[in-house]
């Protein structure tokens, strides 16, 4: 081969790397993520994890839209009808409202719900086993915890019984929820509540104050993106308060509190994959039943315990999946 041919040639094959390259970008299929969390929480990991084990490579055949509210619920409408407008493949929504605000705005893209606790109850779904329409997914069954995690609290903490409940009230299904569930089993439980709105991180501190100067025994802190956004703050916070603390998400154990009982939303995000995986092979959300999360979590912080001089039972520590020592 001539040395000028070999220029041309090699030169043609260089200049359709890019045109191949943009081939495979364009073939790629595209997630809509819908949530009122931050990245910073890491749950979406799971879902990228559990897509890669269905042969689905970022950038390969695969592509994300994130789109994340940083706990303003507010901003989710305009979110959700981002994704719409690009005309995504899927839309990944994260907890009820979230899920909510993209079924208002499309009935026809497909709709895979992570973490909502009630489904059928908000709406989005005639039934766990037939949906029914462009929405299915996972349940978290949050909202049906709640009664545990007060159950687990005064087990830890017989003494207390005036508990400080914190919540997003901005998260109005799944937050009503939750609330409902903590009346009902704190009334079996023998329980007085104490409810503190809590909307902002400017409000967390006061929240925390007028706990500390009502001397109630306890805190639960409630599930929210709001709350798990930050929850480093609100575990440091309880310590400083001295206050006994029940949340709902692992890593305000990790970060100090005394516990936490709730999903593992790790998991929870990666067990939607399998519903990605089957709408973008062509199965219809109202034909795939909804999967209703078994997988929870107990932590106890005993390095908190000891700091607060409080005795957890050993029967208690026995239904820990994990001590921090």
């Amino acid at each position: 081969m001539r040395r000028r041919e070999f220029i041309t040639l090699a030169g043609g094959a260089i200049a359709a790397i890019p045109i191949a390259t943009h081939a495979q970008q364009s073939a790629a299929r595209v997630i809509g993520i819908l949530s009122p969390e931050g990245p910073k929480t890491g749950n979406v990991d799971g879902l990228v994890q559990g897509l890669r084990e269905l042969g689905y490579v970022e950038g390969r055949n695969i592509r994300f839209e994130y789109r994340w509210a940083e706990g303003k619920f507010d901003r989710l409408p305009e979110l959700a009808a981002d994704l719409v407008r690009l005309k995504v493949d899927v839309i990944v929504a994260f907890v009820t409202q979230a899920t909510e605000a993209a079924k208002k705005q499309t009935s026809t893209i497909p709709i895979v719900m992570v973490g909502v606790s009630d489904p059928v109850g908000a709406g989005l779904a005639a039934s766990l086993a037939h949906p029914g329409g462009n929405v299915t997914g996972t349940s978290s069954l949050a909202a049906a915890v709640v009664g545990k995690q007060l159950e687990l609290l005064k087990l830890a903490a017989p003494s207390s019984t005036d508990v400080a409940t914190m919540f997003n009230p901005t998260n109005v299904t799944f937050q009503a929820q939750q609330v409902n569930a903590a009346k009902a089993a704190s009334q079996t439980l023998g329980l007085k509540l104490r409810l503190i709105e809590v909307r902002t991180p400017s409000e967390f501190k006061p929240a925390f104050d007028t706990v500390v100067q009502e001397r109630k025994g306890a805190v639960l802190i409630l599930i929210d993106p709001l709350f798990i956004a930050n929850s480093k703050t609100l575990a440091e916070l309880s310590v400083k308060s001295r206050l006994i603390t029940m949340t709902g998400y692992r890593t305000f154990a990790v970060a100090g509190a005394l516990m936490s009982y709730g999903p593992n939303y790790f998991e929870t995000y990666k067990g939607a994959a399998p519903y990605v995986d089957k709408i973008l092979k062509g199965e219809k959300p109202a034909d795939l039943p909804i999967d209703q999360s078994s997988k929870f979590e107990f932590v106890v912080n005993l390095k908190t315990a000891k700091a607060l001089g409080v005795e957890i039972p050993t029967s208690v520590l026995g239904f820990a999946s994990e001590v921090i020592e």
